[in-house]
């Protein structure tokens, strides 16, 4: 970053379903060449996304089993670079895990996309505000034919996307 602003804000979410917010200006004075911590993360957690806000966003977590949560960025107070983070969405099978965040933008859609290449988009507006922590609703079903879900993203009708298999077509 080349200019760090007041009143904005980095919000990080993990695999487990942990998200932060932590004030950008917590970032602005690194003491070491090698970089400063951002996120305490669990053993076994890994950060998968990050995303500068305003601090009044709505925010939308997608888990693998294709259920998604939409909740108001002020349901998470902001906090330290060392912190841990607190509960975005509760996963619901022991091998689940989050694939995505997005924050919802209006005139976009969610397009959801499962491991077998069958995909949906849904608009934004379709999913309750729900306070975070909670469970969250189907966003699309998983099953023998579908998969599981491989990848959540925001885009818009006139955005083009580029699928790529893991044999390369």
């Amino acid at each position: 970053m080349r200019e760090f602003q007041e009143d904005k804000y980095v919000f990080m979410c993990t695999r487990h379903g942990v998200v932060k917010k932590t004030d950008l200006m917590a970032f602005s004075r690194p003491r070491r060449s090698s970089g400063i911590y951002a996120i305490f993360l669990d053993e076994g957690d890994e950060l998968i996304s990050t995303r500068m806000t305003d601090g009044e966003r709505e925010i939308l977590l997608s888990t693998r089993s294709g259920l998604s949560i939409r909740f108001h960025e002020e349901g998470v107070r902001a906090t330290g670079r060392t912190s841990r983070g607190v509960k975005g969405i509760e996963l619901v099978a022991p091998d689940d895990e989050v694939v995505a965040m997005e924050i919802v933008r209006k005139g976009a859609t969610l397009l959801t996309i499962t491991q077998y290449g069958y995909g949906k988009r849904t608009d934004f507006d379709e999913y309750r505000v729900q306070g975070r922590g909670g469970k969250g609703i189907i966003t699309i079903k998983t099953s023998e034919r579908n998969g599981t879900v491989a990848g959540v993203l925001s885009v818009e009708d006139d955005d083009e996307v580029i699928l790529v298999a893991k044999s390369g077509k």
